[in-house]
């Protein structure tokens, strides 16, 4: 009888490997780690989604408080304050010179440029109409003279026909009535002949003053009507001599102007050249629509170095101002409410504080009032702030003020 080792016959006479079921075992041992690292794998996706939400909301709500800069106010420390403020010069005499009677320009005698003398003919009228009027009114006063004399002459046989009592006293005297009537009418007559000879005289146009010509708007053989609207004028005559200044000082300024008071300005055409002027007259009314008040100044100029017409800067020396809080422009908030600054108080929070602006001095502004030296000011703020608002401050640079670093 033959034995068979290792091997088991089945039924249908197979062999199956004795080692069956150690090796089930250790594939359902396999499939159960595998389904623990699935497990694990989603549970550390899931934990790992959860802790980036959580990061993201943490980063938004820290991008929603808004990061600010904040400084001290600084201290203003100008040794010579002044304020300098646009001008305009203009010539102390200035005639626009129209025609007064009609008719053709005969011819002119002067150009601009051309220094002239009072009196000093500056062109002539061809006056064709005015001379037959001239005419026309001295035949007219002669034959009221003529009419005046015959009354007269008349008046006279009057009253001696009345010493004779051959007429009268009431005929006389209706005679005499007619003598004063045509006298009358020789003084109306003679005046308008003065009249239409004074006109007469205009055709001599001539200047009113000592001065330069700055304008010539016409030539020989224009038309000429009497007129003074503007356009209409021949010539313009200039006073240069002495020039006056114009400048409209804000409302808050106008107490430190003084009449008197000596100012130095400056012109474009002349850069580091600084002139003297003096004021002259102020006009003591703010105007409603610039809130200043016109103020004149008297400049000498000998040698016409200075032109009318142009514009200038005029420099009045303030009194010293010190103490005064300063920030940049940067940190003013332009609004309904008013000009303000925004501070930031001891818990971050903003607080909106109304200021009144004394000067501007470009890369500073100096303020007269609303700040404190201990308050910290945004830089500058961002749009749409409120009061009660949460911000994140920057760390600022040692030793900032006004965003600026010292020796700046």
């Amino acid at each position: 009888m033959q034995h068979e080792s290792g091997m088991d016959r089945g039924p249908a006479g197979s062999r199956e490997p004795r080692l069956q079921h150690p090796s089930r075992l250790k594939l359902a041992l396999a499939l159960l780690v595998l389904a623990i690292a699935a497990g694990a794998v989603a549970l550390s996706g899931l934990a790992t989604r959860e802790s980036n939400a959580r990061r993201l909301q943490a980063r938004a709500q820290a991008l929603s408080v808004p990061s600010v800069v904040v400084i001290a106010p600084g201290i203003g420390t100008s040794a010579s304050p002044t304020l300098d403020l646009p001008a305009r010069i203009e010539a102390h005499s200035r005639a626009l010179i129209h025609a007064r009677v009609p008719g053709y320009l005969k011819s002119w005698t002067v150009d601009i440029g051309t220094p002239v003398k009072a009196g000093q003919l500056l062109a002539e009228i061809e006056t064709p109409e005015l001379d037959q009027q001239v005419l026309q009114s001295r035949a007219e006063l002669a034959s009221a003279k003529a009419n005046a004399a015959l009354s007269e002459a008349t008046a006279r046989r009057w009253q001696a026909l009345q010493a004779q009592n051959f007429v009268s006293a009431q005929a006389v005297e209706e005679k005499l009535g007619e003598l004063a009537v045509k006298q009358a009418q020789v003084n109306a007559s003679q005046a308008n002949v003065d009249r239409l000879l004074a006109m007469k005289r205009f055709a001599r146009i001539v200047s009113p003053f000592d001065g330069v010509v700055t304008a010539r708007s016409t030539d020989v053989g224009a038309l000429v009507s009497p007129g003074g609207s503007q356009g209409t004028e021949l010539f313009v005559v200039a006073d240069t001599r002495k020039l006056r200044v114009l400048v409209n000082v804000p409302q808050n300024q106008v107490s430190l102007v003084r009449r008197g008071e000596k100012v130095r300005f400056s012109v474009p055409e002349r850069p580091g050249q600084e002139f003297t002027a003096t004021v002259q007259a102020l006009s003591q009314a703010i105007g409603a629509n610039s809130g200043s008040m016109l103020v004149q100044l008297v400049a000498d100029n000998p040698q016409a170095g200075l032109l009318p017409g142009g514009f200038a800067t005029v420099s009045f020396d303030l009194p010293e101002q010190t103490g005064r809080l300063t920030v940049p422009p940067g940190a003013l908030i332009f609004g309904k409410a008013g000009l303000r600054v925004a501070t930031v108080d001891a818990n971050d929070r903003i607080v909106l504080k109304p200021v009144t602006v004394a000067r501007d001095l470009g890369t500073v502004v100096e303020l007269a009032s609303g700040l404190s030296p201990a308050d910290r000011v945004i830089e500058s703020p961002p749009d749409g702030v409120s009061d009660g608002d949460q911000v994140r401050v920057k760390t600022n640079e040692p030793g900032r003020t006004n965003g600026k670093a010292p020796g700046e």
